[in-house]
């Protein structure tokens, strides 16, 4: 396609030569051709544009079915060791507790550091992302996670174990923070709503898959195995990252591909008379004797300093000034804070009432598993169903549309402790409660997703410091659940307890059904939402 050059410069030399153009680089830009010197016989005769740039920097929105999928599934599993890493910690309380003289409380501690690293990490990476890529992101903090694991492995005193604990989450926070962005690199928003479903559910199915493969390997070898696995599982997966998904992050690609460019004009212009550049605003051509390509998201970026400065304060300015960001993490928090408290609740309501074993008490989180496996499939075959029978009262062009489900679904979740904590008894089934935890499950998928979408959906440009916000408020909040989950089970009862958490998933159902009523007047009175409308 034509150049859109400086109108100004076109017009003070219509089809004549200038010294230097500036040109926007894009991924299908069409290349500027260089002009003979006919009267210079050593002028090399084939001086062709570089096309093979364009290809070697393609956007990602046009990767192949099968690139996409290679990278989607890398990225799910990613996800899913994140979860792992968090969750496989549980089971080893009682061994660490026992080895280092500390109280069970003590040790769950781990859980608390963890998550304060993977909180906090992810709004200092997202603008060293948009300098130095996510490739290489990735690379870094996944290296670090594998140290620490097996630093976690070796540990030899309680502090070393915190210490390796909080950097575990540093290293592991951009398998959770920046995947829903990578997604967003790879598909358009009309393609987003599938693989956010299976990311959705294998950060479930990691929660749930931890404690269960960990509770076998703490009764039948050590607890430092827990920690030996995931490391060797990790540095596969920063191996097969490394080696299989290319650089998303669009403007990192343009800017590398301006370089080249900028590269090859700056060889070619001693050889060449000149290069002869369309524009976009007349049916002439410029020709030009220097090319300058630049990116047009880089011009007016701030140092990296202060975009780590934005970066941790816009999330918060968004907690505290938009009501549907407040919402929406108050939303996410709670349900996330059900999968920590299950981490202490279900171990010691197995062991406790059914005499399970260290194994077969965390064993019961393969309903955890269960449940995150057919969650996705429901949630995309209500997507296809959404689109095929549209209804004037479900407009299809609104945010609210991801809340449509959402609102029934969720309350799967006070439904799901309820079951949880009144059937916990001895004459009754173990797998009974068990089936609680798979129907809380299923409602923490569906408000894990609906929050993930809305956000995106209604804030576009400011969708990542929004889903920042409720990001760290989900982690770090929830982290510390876990500490205080014995002492409430065991001081109000299991019930009890299991319907307090209920009542207030109950009470926040009702948000998705104002939203989807009012959503469009709230973010009328957005001031942010009137920004991007502007």
């Amino acid at each position: 396609m034509p150049f859109d050059t400086n109108p100004n410069e076109a017009q003070a030399a219509p089809g004549g030569c200038v010294n230097t153009i500036d040109l926007e680089v894009t991924f299908d830009a069409n290349l500027p051709i260089p002009v003979l010197d006919t009267d210079n016989e050593a002028t090399p005769p084939d001086l062709r544009p570089p096309v093979h740039l364009n290809a070697k920097f393609r956007s990602p929105l046009t990767w192949s079915t099968s690139r996409r999928t290679i990278a989607l599934v890398l990225l799910c599993i990613s996800s899913c060791f994140s979860s792992v890493a968090a969750s496989a910690y549980s089971p080893t309380k009682e061994a660490m507790a026992s080895e280092w003289g500390i109280d069970r409380t003590a040790a769950l501690v781990g859980i608390t550091i963890f998550t304060t690293g993977f909180a906090f990490t992810p709004m200092i990476l997202a603008p060293i992302s948009e300098v130095w890529g996510r490739k290489l992101v990735f690379a870094l903090t996944g290296t670090l996670l594998v140290i620490c694991q097996i630093c976690s492995a070796e540990a030899k005193s309680y502090p070393g174990m915190m210490a390796a604990r909080f950097f575990a989450g540093v290293g592991c926070s951009s398998y959770s923070g920046m995947i829903g962005g990578t997604i967003s690199d790879i598909y358009a928003p009309h393609e987003r709503n599938t693989p956010m479903a299976l990311f959705s559910g294998c950060a479930l199915f990691g929660a749930g898959l931890g404690p269960l493969v960990s509770g076998f390997i703490v009764q039948y070898a050590s607890w430092r195995w827990v920690f030996w696995m995931q490391a060797i599982a990790n540095a596969l997966v920063v191996v097969s990252m490394a080696a299989f998904i290319p650089e998303t992050r669009s403007n990192v690609l343009l800017q590398r591909k301006a370089e080249a460019l900028n590269k090859w004009y700056g060889s070619q212009a001693g050889r060449a008379s000149g290069f002869i550049v369309p524009v976009a605003s007349s049916k002439q051509s410029i020709v030009s004797r220097q090319i300058r390509w630049n990116v047009k998201d880089n011009q007016d970026r701030k140092s990296i300093g202060q975009m780590i400065a934005a970066s941790v304060t816009l999330p918060f300015m968004l907690l505290f000034t938009e009501p549907v960001v407040f919402f929406f993490s108050l939303w996410a928090t709670f349900s996330w804070s059900i999968v920590y408290i299950c981490f202490a609740a279900v171990p010691l309501v197995f062991t406790e009432i059914y005499h399970f074993d260290l194994s077969s008490a965390n064993a019961v989180f393969a309903s955890t598993c269960v449940a995150a496996t057919i969650a996705p499939p429901i949630s995309i075959y209500q997507e296809r169903w959404l689109d095929r029978h549209p209804s004037p009262r479900l407009p299809l062009d609104r945010p609210e549309r991801r809340l449509y489900f959402s609102c029934v679904q969720s309350i799967l979740l006070p439904i799901g402790l309820s079951v949880f904590g009144w059937t916990a008894r001895e004459q009754v089934h173990w797998v009974v409660p068990a089936i609680g935890i798979g129907l809380a499950t299923l409602g923490v998928f569906s408000v894990y997703l609906a929050v993930f979408n809305y956000l995106a959906d209604s804030y576009h440009g400011y969708a990542s410091s929004a889903l920042a916000a409720q990001s760290f408020c989900r982690n770090f909040i929830a982290g510390f659940l876990p500490l205080v989950t014995l002492q409430m089970y065991t001081n109000l009862g299991y019930g009890p307890a299991s319907s307090l958490l209920g009542g207030i998933g109950l009470l926040l159902t009702a948000g998705p059904w104002v939203l989807v009523g009012f959503g469009e007047t709230i973010r009328e009175k957005s001031r942010f939402a009137n920004k991007l409308n502007q």
